[in-house]
């Protein structure tokens, strides 16, 4: 069968990829094209449009973009209409793909959602959408279940969450090795940077999570550098001794941290499954804060803490993300009981995501109710 997966984001290329290895295992036959990136096309699609061309961060982003959004989306329904796919399926990435969706079902297409849109953070009515466009919604997050069904009257399937698939599939990593490479120090502590993928938010986020290097000398601080940025780009942060960087490793990197600093995100929740104790960072400009912060309704921000249900990891957000507070916050979990705590919380976190198989439960699903 044929098979057309958009996805728009590099979390997106990694659960695409790991999707479309499942869905070949299930389907020999399985033609794949898709929107997406470097390790969707290696998993075997056909790839139309890399991520790279489509990651627009934050409201004003989104405006002075929308000549482009409006081509892309136009591409992709006739790129659709020419490959004629017996199933589309989206992943995340909802402002273009429910777009997409409500075309592609008025034209007959077979519509799969996995990983839902955020519609639990913001603007709740797009369920109405999702309703009368989807045919199917996969979704990676315990809460997600109740949301739906519960709440909406919707049905949907909980595969569990595919990032444990993709750290159960990792090699072992030889840490001397893995330092010599990247040319780390051989016995600091490591205490990485995450500071999200896209230019702007990375240059303000690395800005500030540097500041505080000064007050913790013991400790290697390593930036982990985004597949979606050259190297060139981190070249002006690197001029403390004390500051590395590794290129397109984030997984090996977080695998030995000590601690992290880490931009809201699927980030705060691949921390926290590697168990490294972590401060949650966001900063947005002023108006498209001013905006989220009319839309969102939820308790925070985090993915870890939101599926806990309480404060896990602390969350420095907007004004609170300074140079004091973030000095002040990861001091508490290099060592202490704030670091010991957050170590538990994370054990119980991995219970609630239901173990790995999360790939291979969505393709099957896929794959049957499409030969039907």
């Amino acid at each position: 069968m044929k098979y057309y997966i958009i996805a728009g984001e590099a979390s997106g290329d990694l659960h695409g990829a790991n999707l479309i290895r499942a869905l070949k295992a299930r389907d020999a036959q399985a033609e794949i094209r898709c929107w997406g990136g470097d390790l969707m096309q290696a998993a075997g699609a056909q790839l139309v449009k890399h991520y790279k061309e489509m990651a627009f961060m934050g409201f004003l982003e989104v405006l002075s973009n929308l000549g482009t959004i409006y081509k892309n989306i136009k591409f992709c329904k006739s790129d659709i209409e020419r490959f004629t796919p017996d199933a589309i399926i989206f992943i995340d990435y909802s402002g273009f793909n429910l777009r997409i969706a409500k075309w592609a079902k008025q034209k007959g297409f077979r519509t799969n959602y996995y990983i839902s849109p955020q519609i639990w953070a913001s603007r709740e009515g797009r369920i109405e959408k999702i309703k009368r466009d989807i045919d199917a919604m996969y979704v990676i997050l315990p809460f997600e279940k109740e949301f739906y069904e519960e709440k909406h009257n919707f049905p949907v399937r909980f595969v569990g969450h595919p990032l444990l698939d993709a750290l159960d599939n990792r090699p072992t990593l030889n840490e001397r090795n893995f330092r010599k490479e990247n040319k780390l120090d051989s016995e600091k502590r490591i205490i990485a940077l995450l500071p999200g993928s896209r230019q702007q938010e990375v240059e303000k986020m690395l800005t500030l999570m540097l500041s505080v290097v000064r007050d913790f000398s013991n400790y290697e601080f390593v930036i982990a550098g985004a597949p979606s940025l050259d190297r060139d780009f981190y070249t002006p942060f690197l001029d403390n001794p004390n500051v590395g960087f590794v290129a397109n490793r984030t997984y090996d990197l977080l695998s030995i941290a000590h601690a992290a600093l880490v931009t809201s995100g699927t980030a705060t929740l691949e921390t926290a499954l590697f168990k490294v104790p972590q401060v949650v960072c966001y900063r947005a400009n002023w108006v498209s804060y001013q905006i989220a912060k009319r839309i969102i309704t939820l308790d925070y921000i985090s993915l870890v803490n939101l599926i806990m249900r309480k404060e896990v990891v602390r969350e420095l957000i907007q004004n609170e993300l300074t140079t004091e507070n973030l000095s002040s916050e990861l001091s508490k979990i290099v060592t202490g009981e704030h670091r010991e705590r957050q170590l538990e919380d994370y054990e119980t976190l991995i219970q609630k995501l239901g173990g790995p198989g999360a790939s291979r439960k969505a393709a099957e699903y896929i794959v049957k109710q499409t030969a039907e």
